[in-house]
């Protein structure tokens, strides 16, 4: 199985954008569950959002009203488009999926089977 690779992280100032994007090429929009985590320095890994294989997106409470996400089909490529940052939204983020139909696709880390080697984004005050 190919892990998820991910793209597009960088610095911006407090109230700017960015959009990060992952590629998992061997599967289809709907094939999988994908989501984004991000982990600050001495924290624990914690989830962002996540879309499932109906295309309905979730977004956890921090980030909710200010990221997006959005599948390109034809890429297979997931965007985060992270609007109004914050210093807190500073971290690594880390693509990562599951593969096949699920009822379900919860936002808990240990779903999740494949990862990528993760994207820094770092927001300045």
């Amino acid at each position: 199985q190919v892990q998820p690779v991910e793209s597009g992280g960088g610095s911006v100032q407090a109230g700017g954008s960015l959009r990060i994007s992952c590629v998992a090429s061997e599967y289809s929009p709907g094939s999988a569950c994908m989501a984004w985590f991000r982990q600050a320095p001495g924290k624990e890994r914690e989830a962002v959002a996540g879309i499932d294989n109906h295309g309905i997106t979730e977004y956890e409470y921090p980030v909710t009203g200010r990221f997006t996400l959005s599948m390109d089909k034809k890429e297979n490529r997931l965007y985060l488009q992270m609007n109004n940052l914050k210093p807190e939204d500073t971290g690594l983020y880390y693509c990562a999926l599951r593969p096949g139909w699920h009822v379900s696709c919860p936002l808990r880390k240990d779903f999740y089977n494949l990862w990528g080697q993760g994207t820094q984004v770092t927001v300045s005050s």
